[in-house]
């Protein structure tokens, strides 16, 4: 498959809300292998279709435990709080620790079309939360707790 260009912070598109996914065929489905492959080999745990260059509601995630799509996804319900570093392949060399729900529940469809429902806690509510962000036009250090500095970065 082919690896995509990641689009970095300061292009424009990334603060662009994404649309809506209207019809799964090969095209989307060789498009989400595309992403995962992209990811993986960038070292990324998630990956929105915005962040390279496709304004469309569709997202993959690969946790190491668990692996997602999520097409069209909506938060459902959210609760509890956690706060965790935080980074993003769209945005090298920056790190934060963001606050984030500890539970999430959206719902999507799956890349055979059907709709369910989706409960994660922990880590991999965390990524949801920063790929379904990135649908919305918005990246992580915009509400982070406290963003890191060079030499805090350093010393990961």
């Amino acid at each position: 498959m082919a690896i995509l260009n990641i689009v970095k912070d300061g292009d424009e598109i990334l603060r662009k809300k994404s649309k809506d996914i209207e019809k799964i065929d090969d095209k989307l489905l060789t498009f989400i292998q595309d992403m995962k492959d992209t990811m993986e080999k960038a070292g990324g745990v998630g990956l929105a279709a915005v962040q390279v260059g496709k304004l469309r509601r569709v997202l993959v995630i690969n946790t190491g435990e668990e692996e997602l799509t999520l097409i069209n996804p909506k938060m459902l319900k959210s609760g509890g709080s956690q706060e965790d570093l935080e980074g993003c392949l769209s945005c090298p060399g920056q790190w934060g620790i963001t606050r984030r729900p500890m539970k999430v529940e959206v719902e999507t469809l799956t890349t055979e079309g059907k709709k369910v429902k989706v409960k994660a806690e922990g880590f991999l509510a965390k990524a949801i939360c920063h790929e379904m962000d990135h649908l919305e036009g918005k990246l992580f250090y915009d509400d982070a707790v406290r963003m890191l500095t060079q030499e805090e970065i350093e010393n990961l």
